[in-house]
């Protein structure tokens, strides 16, 4: 199976920028996408603290694909990366970058990848010299909690208002978080189902990978 990975945080592409740079990577490669899986937190975890993310890895059948539209969607740490690249190719697992139009996987030798990951740590290096929040990037926003619903709520078919009222927020103020967020674009030309999340006990403002949570349930039932 096939699976385009997308996770929202505030250095990476909105995610509907990075479904339409998977999207058109995936046509140009003749890569069928089975399921979109999403990410949501507020927060950039460390990847111990990403225990959805981390049940997810293992979920993943010897001889599945991953697409993501850049590295860093996975993770911004370069020692993080090496854990999940040998994750990945210790069970067979190919991962496919957009961005840098990549397959990484068992044939890939260290020479390849290590570019890449150095490429992630000059970067991680010039933000730590920057004094102050990065020029074009975004905060976290109280709605972030909410993104899930209101993904669910507008591929129903809601317009802003109702939505507001469903969630006894500022119309205005959601609408500028929509629209900040790309959360229409992504809906409007999302290929896959993007399932409610189940809550889980104790989780605040981290809602992982919502098609899996349903998934296991339906495991257990039957």
């Amino acid at each position: 199976m096939t699976y385009a990975y997308l996770r929202q945080m505030a250095d990476n592409n909105n995610m509907s920028e990075q479904q339409r740079n998977i999207l058109s990577f995936s046509l140009a490669q003749n890569i069928d996408i089975d399921k979109e899986v999403i990410e949501y937190s507020s927060k950039n975890h460390l990847i111990e603290e990403r225990k959805k993310f981390e049940e997810f890895m293992h979920s993943l059948e010897e001889g599945s694909s991953l697409v993501v539209d850049t590295l860093s969607v996975l993770s911004d740490r370069a020692e993080e990366l090496i854990k999940i690249i040998n994750c990945m190719l210790s069970r067979s697992i190919d991962l496919y970058i957009a961005s840098s139009k990549t397959l990484i996987n068992k044939k890939t030798t260290v020479v390849e990848i290590f570019p890449l990951l150095n490429d992630l740590r000059e970067a991680q290096k010039a933000k730590s010299n920057q004094i102050g929040r990065p020029k074009g990037s975004r905060s976290s926003s109280k709605f972030d909690v909410h993104q899930p619903q209101i993904i669910s709520l507008l591929k129903e078919g809601l317009n802003v208002s109702a939505i507001a009222r469903e969630l006894e927020v500022s119309r205005s103020s959601l609408k500028d978080y929509i629209e900040s967020r790309g959360i229409r674009e992504l809906v409007e030309g999302s290929w896959m189902e993007i399932n409610q999340p189940q809550k889980i006990s104790g989780v605040d403002n981290t809602l992982l990978i919502c098609p899996f949570e349903q998934e296991k349930q339906q495991k257990r039932i039957s």
